[in-house]
């Protein structure tokens, strides 16, 4: 259905061509459609009828053998310290309390709020599934979980902490300190602790319906849930949302089509996205695509937590990112078929 490790800075081609490219490409095989020349022969009205659904030859999606090839010792003891108020300033946030595992791995506000009660810049992207995202961060300033598990720590409006002042309190712990001595044959340190919060993230997978129906099962998706599929291909919503995590993939513009942040009353920092991290003028407003996984679960959306309601957010997809304004019935179409993707955490 999906590449996996595409990066593009524009929009590509939508409708059924791009369905038809995407097809010659990835080796995708109709379920069931109709014939090229059918389709370009229908008017434009009777297209959501004539994409056709697509699985890919081969599994994307080893979700499974994922987890089964992680070090649960490690896991366990990244939840731990996941869960551990001790890696802030005062005690008070654990990276759980911006990620709630209980409501989607995210904490559902505009932005987070840290110690002291200080207000994040950015709205706090979901944890599951971001071992399959190709960077970490909506600007992608971390290339592994590993590196991703420093910056809450040392961030001033989250934890507001350091390694010199967390690690002398995991350490004084006999129990904990024991667990690293047996895992890792040393005491807490800033890899350690990295390396096991990360492995503990990998376990994050949530495979779902969808997943489902990809590796075969039709009665996965109801009628209604893959007619919502195939507007999704036809609009052009694949064109970014795409790989083995629905997004999380590549970069893409926030407003390829249309100019999201003109008239907006302030343009903060967190608004340049990727120009923070490179300083290149063509970055500016540039972030990565998130996951579409588990999106029902983890309102508000957007980097700037600025749309409540995913039927909202799917109408600004199509407005400032396809250049469409979506009918409000193919809108409610695509929201059904997202809410397929909403999985259940493997044990």
């Amino acid at each position: 259905m999906w590449a996996e490790k595409t990066i593009i800075r524009t929009a590509s081609g939508i409708g059924l061509a791009l369905v038809v490219f995407l097809g010659a490409i990835w080796g995708f095989r109709s379920v069931p459609g109709v014939s090229q020349a059918e389709a370009q022969q229908a008017p434009s009205g009777a297209l959501r009828h004539l994409v056709p659904l697509v699985r890919p030859d081969e599994p994307l999606l080893p979700l499974r053998q994922n987890k089964d090839d992680l070090n649960a010792q490690k896991v366990a003891l990244g939840r731990a310290l996941f869960e551990d108020n001790r890696l802030s300033r005062d005690n008070t946030i654990s990276c759980a309390f911006c990620h709630n595992l209980a409501q989607g791995g995210v904490d559902r506000q505009v932005r987070s709020i840290g110690v002291g009660g200080q207000e994040g810049t950015i709205n706090a992207p979901t944890v599951y599934n971001s071992s399959l995202n190709f960077r970490q961060f909506w600007d992608g300033r971390a290339s592994t979980l590993e590196e991703q598990a420093a910056g809450p720590i040392h961030n001033p409006l989250e934890m507001a902490s350091s390694w010199e002042e967390a690690l002398p309190k995991l350490t004084a712990d006999a129990a904990l300190k024991s667990r690293f001595m047996s895992i890792y044959g040393r005491p807490p340190s800033a890899e350690t602790v990295q390396d096991a919060i990360a492995e503990f993230e990998r376990s994050l997978l949530t495979p779902s319906r969808m997943d489902r129906w990809l590796l075969g099962e039709d009665e996965a998706l109801t009628p209604e849930e893959l007619a919502g599929y195939r507007l999704f291909v036809q609009h052009g919503c694949v064109a970014c949302h795409q790989g083995v995590n629905v997004g999380g993939n590549m970069y893409q513009r926030f407003g390829v089509m249309r100019d999201y942040f003109e008239g907006k009353a302030k343009v903060d920092a967190a608004d340049l996205g990727r120009f923070n991290v490179t300083r290149r003028e063509e970055d500016k407003h540039v972030f990565k695509v998130p996951s579409l996984r588990n999106v029902t679960l983890t309102s508000p959306y957007f980097h700037d937590g600025s749309t409540a309601s995913l039927h909202e957010a799917v109408s600004k997809m199509g407005h400032y990112q396809l250049g469409v304004d979506l009918p409000p019935e193919d809108v409610q179409a695509i929201v059904l078929f997202l809410y397929a993707l909403t999985g259940e955490a493997l044990q």
